[in-house]
């Protein structure tokens, strides 16, 4: 399962992707999980990971540009779906010492603003 993994804890290589943790699959494909996050930080909290070891967005490891782009197909379905049924979407991933979990992983998530509150900050100046 772990390929170029560390010695380190990588809860999405050793729980949520073989099920020691159950997981709530939102979609999946033969190298891609995702699921809603589980202890989640807003409303609607997905997260969108290889289902091999990847160490980070800057440091693909053995999965490559190849994985990276089936990884981020299933971050643009995700998104596309929050969007559709939220109103918006937030994605982010984080590197170097934000990085708190050392395998690739995007969150996608609807902070849970209203349509009025989300044009309210955002003014939507290009549209």
């Amino acid at each position: 399962m772990t390929s170029g993994s560390s010695a380190e804890s990588d809860f999405y290589c050793h729980q949520a992707i073989p099920g020691t943790t159950p997981v709530t699959v939102v979609a999946e494909t033969e190298e891609v999980l995702a699921f809603e996050h589980t202890n989640p930080a807003y409303p609607v909290h997905v997260v969108v990971v290889p289902k091999v070891h990847v160490p980070s967005l800057v440091d693909l490891g053995d999965g490559g540009e190849k994985l990276l782009g089936k990884v981020m197909a299933v971050v643009q379905q995700v998104a596309a779906q929050m969007e559709e049924e939220h109103g918006a979407a937030c994605v982010t991933t984080n590197v170097g010492l934000y990085q708190e979990s050392r395998h690739l992983h995007f969150h996608v998530y609807h902070r849970g603003e209203s349509e009025a509150q989300i044009l309210a900050t955002y003014s939507h100046h290009d549209s």
